[in-house]
């Protein structure tokens, strides 16, 4: 059944058709406000592609983090056959049958990306299934290889940038950076997942536990804690900026926005006093539109 479908090896046709690319850009307008209003800044053709990449996590992501009526088991096959659809459709020329799928398999093909760096991104997502805590920061490291990395080397890959060691290392560590970003500010969401993403040997390390964390209450104790990881992040971000100077000028300025305006999440936890349980700390529209204006203007 699935070999009579149209291929992209037969017609030489993209597998996405404007429906798709469309559909990839709302899931990530919607979903992914930051990055969205960074990636604007690409010329059209890289913008297709991050919204495809987007498109491709986020289904992914959704069907383990908001899986509605489906168990885990129902989630780990749909992301199996998400794996397969992918593999299909770059090594034999078999459309898939998800949009996200055909624009990211048109992206891959397009841009030589090594299967292996999705795989790692979808190993991650099976992890999320089954494992809720990560002992030490070498343990958490190992998860964000496939769910932080992973998506900064395929980001680099996609935008023309070098495929060097250290390049691709610096994109590793924004991946990374922006990933404990997100832990640091989403530590009251992923609780009401029942997971913890941060090391409950550095935890410790504060006097804090998950049991901690339940009651929800902001200590000395736990400022200290985030203070550190936040130091963390910075140092992360800190690594990265060296392969931002190694983009193509052209698609320099969106990862330079990208990047400061996800920086600053750390500055409004700050300003909340660590508060990370009451609300979600972001930027504002209007800051958005200022940092991306200083930036076009060179300041």
């Amino acid at each position: 059944m699935q070999a009579a479908v149209p291929s992209r090896v037969a017609d030489g046709r993209p597998f996405a058709s404007p429906k798709d690319l469309a559909y990839c850009r709302r899931l990530h307008r919607l979903h992914g406000t930051t990055y969205y209003f960074a990636s604007r800044r690409f010329p059209v053709e890289m913008r297709n592609r991050v919204d495809a990449l987007y498109g491709f996590v986020r289904e992914a992501d959704e069907w383990v983090d908001n899986p509605g009526p489906m168990s885990k088991r129902e989630s780990a096959l749909r992301l199996k056959c998400f794996r397969e659809g992918l593999h299909l459709a770059v090594q034999r020329g078999i459309r898939p049958s998800e949009p996200t799928l055909r624009a990211f398999a048109d992206t891959v093909i397009e841009t030589d990306l090594p299967l292996s760096e999705p795989d790692l991104f979808l190993d991650a997502m099976e992890m999320d299934l089954h494992l809720t805590r990560y002992e030490t920061w070498d343990d958490l490291l190992g998860y964000m290889r496939g769910s932080a990395a992973a998506v900064g080397v395929m980001m680099s890959w996609m935008i023309g940038a070098p495929r060097d060691p250290q390049t691709l290392g610096a994109a590793q560590a924004l991946g990374n950076a922006m990933q404990l970003t997100n832990f640091i500010r989403d530590v009251g969401e992923d609780l009401e997942r029942g997971r913890i993403y941060m090391p409950l040997t550095e935890m410790a390390e504060h006097g804090l536990d998950a049991e901690f964390l339940e009651r929800r209450q902001v200590t000395d104790e736990w400022r200290a804690f985030l203070k550190f990881q936040i130091a963390r992040a910075r140092d992360l971000y800190a690594e990265a900026d060296a392969g931002i100077e190694q983009i193509p000028a052209e698609n320099r300025l969106a990862v330079r926005l990208a990047r400061e305006l996800y920086a600053r999440i750390l500055d409004r936890v700050e300003e909340r006093d660590y508060d990370v349980f009451s609300g979600r700390a972001r930027t504002s529209r209007w800051e958005k539109m200022q940092t991306a204006a200083r930036m076009i203007l060179g300041r």
